[in-house]
């Protein structure tokens, strides 16, 4: 009786009635030879958040803010497409989709199921949001959009076959090629590049293109690109929302307005308009924008009526269309097309209006983003080492919370305050479920007890708030005859030596190693800065204000087997039995007017005068030894031993290098608008003209000695606090940062940047990260696609930054790396600088509707956001940086997990692992391969992702052919069965099909990329390529 009625249905609204009789719009044209060809490609582009939450979006709430319901949406566009089959929709957003897909009844989902098996209802990018490409991590982007590709490949037994980036601020080489080609896309398109480049592209009938974002894979990982004319939004005129101002077209001549021919006639003016910038007979128009289709039939039966008079006019062919249905029509065309390198960094949409300060906006929300990324990467490693639970806590809702965080008005830090609270709020729920996780698994994985898995309480807690001092189970007095029980994991592929650092009330201590042996420690007095932040934030994360605060700092050396745990035991030294192994850190008074710190290769000198940063000195060797020796001999006999040893030097890379380096504190006022109205905002950097403001040209200065480490304490001003340390066996100094609350109470607001000055000839170039992957070479004020117009000197040479930025000369290499994302340049040779935090008085008049004005209340009191956080500088000789960077890279997004709990010694050896590897024992995985996903999915599979760490080229000894020995990381299991697959793991890699493209002033001779093999089963040894990250479906 349904199905009948459906059926009936379908064909009386094939017709609309017309001076008594039917009509029927003939609606299924395809594409038509020697015919400019216009694709209509129905979408909505559902933000994951921005002016109101994910839920407000989805249910339709809250709309004195905007009217925008996103399960209306999808409710009608279902509905519609079943009124005609030649219709067609495009969705991208699967945060939304879910929610919406599992409310929905079995008959709507076989409905649902039969519009995308026919090619109508076509998902694009497929992710679980639309994410940012500035701001977020490789490894983030791949978990969220793998997130999304796994449910539709469960729910439809589909992989997308186009990215849909229409809103990003800009776009990544490495969404070119990691999350397109090797995603399996064909295509990705996008509406914003700069609007200098549009016009230039425009011109030329270079919007689209063949990309080429790796320098390292080349044409191997290439993909077609589409760059909107305009926007994603359609030709002016012709949206048709149900609030829209749009004239429909009207073809009943019995009503007034009546206006068939000119509809006709403003559609075929419009596309030859396109037609004149686009290359081949086929041009895409997106017909849709933000929160459309919410009654979708009134788009619909306007694109009905389009299609059919269009098509009867003749002159050009109107047909609906998706992204893989255009591209299939492109590419069967066989034209050539022309070629883009590099990213489509920093964007502008007008003059003085470059969004390059969404690169730094909400840093405490970005360093949240990218400290639970790393967290949740080593969660899932646990949660596989443990056996996932089917009942218990689990990392799902952290996943979920990371793949909302991802959203371009997200972790880019450019929505409303109140959304930007509702993203933070969903990574704590997030966490705190994961931190139970961990604790759980870390419970059953070290317990010698096997039944200890099948509990549900675990002794261990975690602290959070670590960074301000925040840490009970190590403030709490150690309890008579037990220890403190700190047990790190260590989530990299390799064995690693580190510090850890934690609060502590008592500086009568004594530290000591899985095996008994006593290890030395360090204690450091907690600074006032600290104890205030912890007062304060404490009190509004937490809502109760915290005990006193510890006395000290206790630091001691760790070393963890590769993706394994050590323990360490922290007691009372008391009675003949112990004593204490720590070190009181002591002050030290300059005597000179330079002051040396580094109790290791790498030495700092700062002016004892102005308490400022003078020059930077590493000595060492590839081996990290420092040589010296003493030569008194003739001066013949000297030349043949200084050439011995310089032959010798070569073969063993000792080295030395000494910089001169000032680091100091500036502001930049920001812009109120002046004469075009364009002030700074969250999306916008453009400083007010003027040049930065120096911050303290004396810094007091404190230096802090002892045998791990030693620590400079410079108070720039009463909202800018810096620690510097520098520790044994560590290549580079740690720069602990605390910004805030900026003081606006001059009425300007304030972009706050650390720089730093080398004395370097750096020719205009340095090195910027792309999502933490490639290194692209940023040449200031030019862009290699056309020439640059300057009119924001500062604004326009700003790139994004997720790991680190490089200058180099013809001697050394000065390098910066980052715990989160930000935005950086080299405004002058020899300078780097990063921008740290923001705090504006205006809006940017980009749609979010407030000034960037972060604050923080506690109880009635109210102050604006302080922001700590870090970043790390080291000198190499030129050529030598990468391995620095790479390794300390990893370091940094993947620092140990330290978990805490009370109980003897004794007592705890003789019930627990203390030491394990989930590896056999002396295996770790090579130093230039990550580990970028093991986790247990649902259906059982153990998905495991592995990532080559460096480019082609890059250094002479990693960036070469890596080999991974599959069995041996799995120690204890058995590899039963093995599937290669693409990067979201929705197809196996033997069975993805690229389409072949022309390329202009091509002649194919350019050289093949170094890839490893295919995976014998019976070695199961995987070869990893310079970049390649190659991903597994593992069967135990």
């Amino acid at each position: 009786m349904g199905s009948a009625f459906l059926c009936i249905f379908l064909v009386i609204c094939s017709y609309v009635t017309v001076n008594g009789g039917y009509i029927k719009y003939n609606t299924g044209a395809g594409v038509v030879e020697g015919k400019l060809n216009v694709h209509l490609v129905p979408h909505s582009h559902d933000d994951v958040g921005w002016l109101k939450t994910i839920d407000q979006y989805f249910v339709g709430s809250n709309n004195s803010i905007q009217g925008a319901c996103v399960e209306n949406v999808l409710d009608s566009v279902v509905v519609s497409l079943l009124r005609n089959p030649d219709r067609k929709f495009v969705f991208a957003e699967m945060a939304f989709f879910t929610r919406w897909w599992y409310e929905q009844s079995e008959e709507i989902q076989e409905t649902v199921q039969k519009l995308v098996d026919a090619g109508r209802l076509e998902f694009v990018n497929g992710g679980w949001c639309m994410h940012d490409e500035a701001a977020t991590h490789y490894i983030d982007m791949i978990d969220q959009t793998t997130l999304g590709h796994r449910l539709i490949k469960k729910a439809f037994n589909k992989a997308p076959r186009a990215g849909w980036q229409i809103d990003p601020f800009g776009h990544s080489a490495v969404q070119a090629y990691l999350l397109g080609a090797e995603l399996g896309f064909d295509s990705v398109h996008f509406a914003r590049i700069d609007y200098q480049d549009r016009a230039k592209r425009k011109e030329d009938k270079t919007l689209e293109v063949i990309w080429r974002g790796s320098k390292t894979f080349g044409s191997t990982s290439q993909i077609f690109t589409n760059a909107f004319p305009v926007h994603y939004s359609p030709p002016n005129g012709f949206g048709f929302e149900v609030d829209d101002f749009s004239i429909p077209v009207q073809d009943n001549p019995y009503l007034f307005d009546y206006n068939v021919e000119q509809r006709v006639n403003d559609f075929v003016d419009a596309a030859i308009v396109q037609a004149n910038v686009t290359r081949t007979n086929h041009i895409m128009w997106t017909m849709g924008d933000d929160f459309q289709y919410q009654y979708a039939e009134t788009w619909f039966k306007q694109l009905d009526k389009l299609v059919h008079y269009v098509n009867k006019d003749g002159r050009v062919n109107a047909l609906y269309s998706t992204p893989s249905v255009y591209v299939d029509a492109k590419h069967a065309t066989n034209e050539e097309w022309p070629l883009k390198a590099h990213d489509y960094f920093p964007y502008a949409d007008r003059i003085n209006a470059y969004w390059t300060g969404y690169f730094t906006s909400r840093p405490a929300l970005k360093r949240y983003v990218r400290l639970l990324s790393g967290y949740y990467l080593a969660a899932r490693q646990l949660e596989f080492l443990a056996g996932r639970s089917l009942s218990g806590p689990n990392t799902f809702s952290l996943g979920d919370a990371l793949g909302i965080a991802q959203h371009h008005d997200a972790v880019s830090g450019t929505a409303k305050q109140h959304t930007t609270d509702d993203y933070a709020k969903r990574l704590a729920i997030g966490a705190s479920e994961t931190e139970a996780t961990i604790n759980l698994a870390l419970s059953c994985t070290s317990s010698k007890n096997s039944g200890q898995c099948a509990t549900s309480k675990s002794p261990f807690s975690q602290c959070q708030l670590l960074n301000i001092s925040f840490c009970p189970p190590t403030e709490e007095d150690i309890p008579e005859g037990k220890s403190l029980v700190v047990v790190a994991y260590n989530p990299l592929g390799w064995k690693r030596t580190d510090f850890v650092r934690i609060p502590v009330n008592d500086d009568n201590l004594v530290v000591q190693d899985s095996t008994g042996n006593t290890i030395e420690a360090q204690y450091m007095k907690l600074d006032n800065v600290t104890v205030n932040l912890r007062n304060f934030y404490t009190k509004a994360y937490l809502g109760k204000s915290p005990e006193n605060a510890p006395k000290f700092w206790l630091l001691f050396q760790v070393s963890v087997p590769p993706l394994g745990w050590n323990t360490y035991f922290i007691s009372k030294a008391s009675g003949k039995a112990k004593s204490r192994s720590g070190y009181i850190t002591v002050m030290d008074s300059p005597q000179n007017d330079s002051i040396e710190v580094g109790p290791g290769s790498l030495k700092m000198s700062f002016s004892s005068t102005t308490g400022q940063l003078e020059r930077m000195f590493n000595s060492k060797t590839g081996e990290g030894l420092v040589l010296s020796c003493s030569i008194e001999l003739s001066s013949n006999v000297m030349k043949t031993v200084l050439a011995k040893l310089e032959s010798t030097f070569n073969d063993f890379p000792f080295y030395q290098v000494d910089l001169p380096v000032q680091q100091s504190y500036l502001w930049y006022g920001s812009s109120d608008g002046g004469l075009d109205s364009q002030p700074s905002g969250a999306y916008i950097f453009r400083p007010n003209g003027a040049p930065p403001t120096i911050v303290s040209r004396s810094v007091p200065l404190e230096v802090m000695r002892g045998p791990q480490v030693d620590e400079v304490h410079q108070q720039f001003s009463p909202w800018i606090y810096q620690v510097t340390r520098l520790y044994k066996d560590k290549d580079h100094a740690e720069v602990e940062f605390t910004i805030g609350p900026i003081p606006v109470d001059d009425g300007v607001g304030k972009e706050v940047i650390t720089r730093m000055t080398a004395n370097m000839v750096t020719d205009k170039v340095f090195y910027t990260d792309s999502n933490g992957r490639d290194f692209l070479k940023r040449v200031r004020d030019y862009r290699e696609d056309w020439n640059l117009s300057v009119n924001q000197p500062e604004a326009g040479n700003y790139y994004p930054i997720n790991l680190g930025i490089y200058t180099t000369d013809k001697k050394s290499e000065f390098s910066v790396l980052v715990d989160r994302a930000t935005g950086g340049s080299s405004i002058k040779d020899g300078q780097v600088e990063l921008m740290l935090h923001r705090r504006l008085l205006f809006d940017d008049s980009r749609g979010v509707g407030e000034p960037l004005d972060e604050t923080t209340c506690v109880e009635n009191t109210c102050e604006g956001l302080t922001v700590r956080g870090n970043y790390y500088m080291s000198v190499n000789l030129l050529g030598d940086g990468a391995q620095w960077r790479r390794t300390t890279g990893q370091e940094i997004y993947s620092p140990l997990l330290l978990a805490f709990t009370h109980e003897k010694l004794e007592t705890w050896t003789a019930s627990h692992l203390t030491k394990e590897t989930a590896m056999e024992s002396n295996y770790s995985l090579p130093l230039n391969v990550a580990v970028v996903t093991l986790q247990e999915l649902d259906d059982g599979d153990t998905l495991l992702r592995l990532a080559h760490l460096y480019e082609a080229g890059e250094d002479a000894k990693y960036s070469t052919l890596a080999k991974v020995e599959l069995q041996k990381m799995f120690r204890g299991k058995k590899i039963k069965e093995i599937a290669e697959t693409n990067l979201s793991t929705n197809q196996e890699k033997s069975e993805m099909k690229r389409l072949n493209w022309k390329v202009e002033g091509e002649n194919g001779d350019e050289t093949a990329p170094l890839r490893g093999g295919p995976v014998d089963n019976s070695t199961l040894v995987v070869e990893l390529g310079p970049m390649e990250i190659r991903t597994f479906l593992l069967k135990f």
